[in-house]
């Protein structure tokens, strides 16, 4: 029961840092991603050299199987949490005379907006960039605002000058 405990756990605890690592990895710090996939091979190596050794019991490698599972959705419980880096939402609302942009910014929001040109008529354009831990919060004054407006977001991978630049200087 031990070693199907150890691979149990050592299977999540792999997984989930393979899922940090190339989070890490995606966000652009190349180092310490890096670092984290020393850990991540050690702790691979663990688990699967556990699995080879006692490859007699098929029920060892359902554990490990089953344990990658749970692994996958631990790394993306934990990734959620971290909300990492940020997105770009942008939003369309029908009402083209809208105090959207200017209520957005007094939530300390960066806001640019221009009118757009939809099927039936005129629509206002809002471009929005975020903290990604901020972007529920975004998304619930958009739709406070304006039940109807289309919204769609993005994960920018860089950005250079504007609102943010100023503000993270």
């Amino acid at each position: 029961m031990g070693v199907l405990l150890f691979i149990f756990f050592i299977q999540i605890a792999y997984v989930t840092t393979s899922t940090l690592r190339l989070i890490v990895m995606m966000k652009g710090n190349a180092k310490l991603a890096s670092i984290i996939s020393f850990g991540e091979v050690f702790i691979y190596l663990l688990g699967l050299a556990t699995v080879l050794d006692n490859i007699d019991n098929w029920l060892n490698v359902v554990v490990y199987c089953f344990g990658f599972a749970l692994g996958v959705y631990t790394g993306s419980l934990i990734e959620e949490k971290m909300a990492m880096g940020y997105v770009t939402v942008q939003v369309i609302t029908r009402k083209e005379d809208s105090d959207m942009p200017q209520q957005l910014r007094n939530a300390g929001f960066g806001v640019t907006s221009w009118l757009g040109e939809g099927l039936s008529g005129e629509r206002l354009v809002l471009m929005v960039l975020t903290k990604r831990r901020r972007q529920a919060e975004l998304v619930n004054k958009i739709k406070e605002i304006d039940s109807q407006a289309f919204v769609v977001s993005s994960e920018p991978k860089t950005f250079i000058g504007g609102f943010w630049v100023r503000r993270t200087q």
